[in-house]
């Protein structure tokens, strides 16, 4: 027979009892729940306690036990005030073992005759969904195959992710999450982090941080499902019920990590953009050399003043009159220099100069002091 006595006390509602019409009903029945609430997790802190007690006082007993039996395998004459003491310690730790035992039986009496209420009676009967996984094949994936891997789920599920990262409610990206299962994944999570890395090098800040809230929600179930040791899509509700009704240390924990998270992407941005200005830069100075592979910029910037004034006037006398009060070695130097990088065309008398077998900077030097001899 089926025995039915444990249904005869149940508090199945807050609101059957019935109240005076002065008093603000609802409150009442807010008022009710939250202290039975506290009641239960007083019980269940009590308990604890208790049990913890007894597991302790059994593991000195055992310990207390191994020690006397120890002493009694040496038999030396020294030992025998040890195990005196020993023995009237064990027999004090039963003593209190019995008294925990005891404590136990009245906590589990105590909860067994207990009502049963809503709290206890119903149960979260979809907080986790269970998939038959195929087992992946031993050895890690090559970079390639990880590489195609994700690209395929990203021409797959693009649209979808993107519709993801703009949620930003608890509710909705659960509830996005159940129509969608194929999202929950390490492939989400890296599309989401490249992404946010992208957007932060265009310089859009609040699209970033929307995107990154999203992207640490998912590692969060990520890194559930790695603890747990089941597939994400197995674990996200258990993450979203936790997130909800979580304590300010875990929202704090939450908070830490997306801090963190976007002071991480703020600094791969800055690397790639100046790795960008870097390719740039060597983009434009090999456009900048001159017919002897020399940059322009680093020749004027490494000439004498005097020289540079000329090139900054574009003064064809000024600039022979510095050569000529130049040593002849180091003035053919620096004309060959600006011959190389493109600062200075060689006029045709020079070229036929250099085209004889001569130097094309020691030819203009020639040039240059003939017309100074002149003058």
């Amino acid at each position: 027979m089926v025995d039915y006595s444990i249904w005869d006390h149940i508090e199945v509602s807050d609101d059957e009892d019935e109240t005076h019409p002065n008093i603000d009903t609802p409150s009442l029945f807010r008022w009710r729940h939250q202290a039975r609430v506290e009641r239960m997790e007083q019980f269940q802190k009590e308990r604890e306690e208790v049990e913890k007690g007894c597991r302790d006082c059994k593991r000195k007993v055992l310990e207390c036990q191994k020690k006397m039996k120890e002493l009694e395998v040496r038999e030396p004459e020294s030992s025998k005030s040890e195990l005196q003491r020993l023995q009237a310690e064990a027999k004090q730790l039963k003593k209190e073992e019995r008294v925990w035992e005891e404590k136990v039986d009245d906590l589990r009496k105590k909860e067994k005759s207990t009502p049963w209420n809503v709290d206890t009676l119903s149960k979260d009967g979809f907080s986790k969904s269970v998939f038959n996984v195929k087992a992946e094949p031993e050895g890690e994936e090559s970079e390639e195959q990880k590489e195609k891997k994700h690209k395929t789920f990203v021409e797959k599920y693009e649209k979808q992710i993107k519709h993801f990262w703009m949620l930003r409610r608890w509710d909705d990206s659960q509830k996005y999450l159940s129509d969608n299962p194929p999202l929950v994944c390490e492939e989400t999570a890296n599309y989401l982090v490249i992404w946010c890395i992208d957007l932060e090098v265009e310089e859009k800040h609040g699209l970033m941080e929307q995107v990154a809230h999203q992207t640490i929600v998912m590692q969060f179930i990520l890194e559930l499902a790695k603890s747990l040791k089941v597939d994400p899509r197995a674990c996200f509700r258990q993450f979203f019920t936790k997130i909800k009704t979580a304590d300010q240390q875990y929202m704090e924990g939450f908070n830490d990590e997306l801090e963190s998270f976007k002071e991480r992407v703020q600094g791969r941005a800055k690397v790639r953009i100046e790795k960008a200005m870097k390719e740039y830069e060597e983009e434009e100075r090999q456009k900048r050399l001159g017919p002897g592979g020399l940059d322009p910029v680093e020749v004027y910037e490494s000439l004498p003043p005097e020289l540079q004034k000329c090139f900054d006037v574009k003064d064809v006398q000024l600039l022979q009159d510095a050569i000529s009060t130049m040593e002849p070695a180091e003035a053919k130097y620096y004309m060959q220099r600006c011959i190389d990088s493109g600062l200075w065309v060689p006029n045709s008398k020079a070229a036929e100069g250099a085209a004889k077998g001569g130097n094309e900077a020691e030819a203009i030097y020639e040039e240059m002091k003939s017309h100074e001899e002149e003058k």
